[in-house]
């Protein structure tokens, strides 16, 4: 029998919405002819997908909408026949053309509705997904991060670099970590792209600029020697970042990057007795919002 830490059938799916000129909020809901029951856009990962990529395609299959990945959504469990079924949220908002026009019925949806959060949630069939609409109806943390805080991919043994360490590349696995965040990172609408003023976190972030059409732009206060020696003047840096306007990627090391989080209020409660917020290599925290109202969701590595 399944249990709830490992389920049986793994899914994911996209809350989408968008402001009407008004400013009230508008969500998406879908009928499935299959269960005769409205839900939101959702489905089971193909192989190699992260269930961030699930998220987003299921909703562009079901609904032919396009959304920018903001943060994450509530994850709900329910009984399946297989067992238990577990799916992932993502909030993203509606680019493009959201017009109802844009909807074509197929085989899984037949009809698509734009409805204010509460008349939304009112329709939804079943009470897990009305718990993951009162989440993006949430005001406390903002719907999209920020800031996009990777620390660099992996750059061998510093003891088996022969030059200075600053000059130390990325390795065979470092680069596929590279290659992988460009592919997935641009889900998140980046507008800008810094690193710290290291061979390994700039070769780290090239691949998204250069799918993005960016530049790398330097960013000294948040490498680690100088976040170590004037840590305030980085964290001022992450404070105007996280005030917009637009998605900011920034390269960091894991010197640095674990102190900007506890800084902001972050703490990990996934191993008993971790103070620190975990950093891996490779790893990416989004970030919105201000300390006491933050979003900090960690993605320990995109790679499936």
């Amino acid at each position: 029998m399944s249990s709830l830490a490992d389920p049986a059938v793994l899914a994911a799916g996209g809350v989408l919405w968008r402001t009407e000129p008004g400013g009230g909020l508008e969500t998406v809901v879908v009928h499935r002819p299959r269960y005769d029951d409205w839900s939101l856009p959702k489905g089971k990962p193909e192989d190699g997908e992260h269930l961030l990529e699930t998220a987003i395609r299921e909703v562009v299959e079901e609904t032919g909408l396009r959304g920018v990945v903001g943060r994450r959504g509530v994850r709900t469990t329910y009984a399946v026949p297989e067992g238990r079924k577990r799916v992932d949220y993502w909030l993203m908002r509606a680019a493009g053309d959201d017009s109802p026009d844009r909807f074509v019925p197929n085989d899984e949806v037949d009809d698509l509705r734009w409805l204010p959060a509460d008349d939304a949630a009112a329709l939804c069939t079943h009470p897990h997904d009305r718990a993951v609409v009162a989440d993006l109806a949430r005001t406390d943390v903002p719907r999209a991060p920020a800031l996009l805080l990777v620390r660099h991919g992996r750059a061998g043994d510093r003891s088996e670099w022969d030059g200075p360490d600053e000059l130390r590349p990325l390795d065979h696995r470092g680069r596929a970590q590279a290659r992988r965040l460009a592919e997935v990172l641009p889900l998140f609408g980046p507008t800008t792209v810094l690193s710290a003023e290291r061979t390994r976190c700039q070769e780290t972030v090239q691949p998204l600029a250069d799918a993005l059409g960016l530049p790398v732009e330097p960013l000294p206060e948040l490498g680690e020697e100088e976040f170590a020696d004037d840590p305030q003047a980085g964290l001022a840096v992450v404070d105007r970042l996280l005030a917009g306007p637009g998605v900011t990627v920034v390269c960091s090391q894991g010197g640095a990057i674990p102190s900007v989080l506890m800084a902001l209020g972050v703490r990990w409660d996934g191993l008993p007795g971790r103070l620190w917020p975990p950093c891996a290599k490779g790893s990416v925290w989004a970030l919105g919002g201000r300390p006491g109202g933050l979003s900090a969701d960690y993605y320990r590595n995109f790679e499936t």
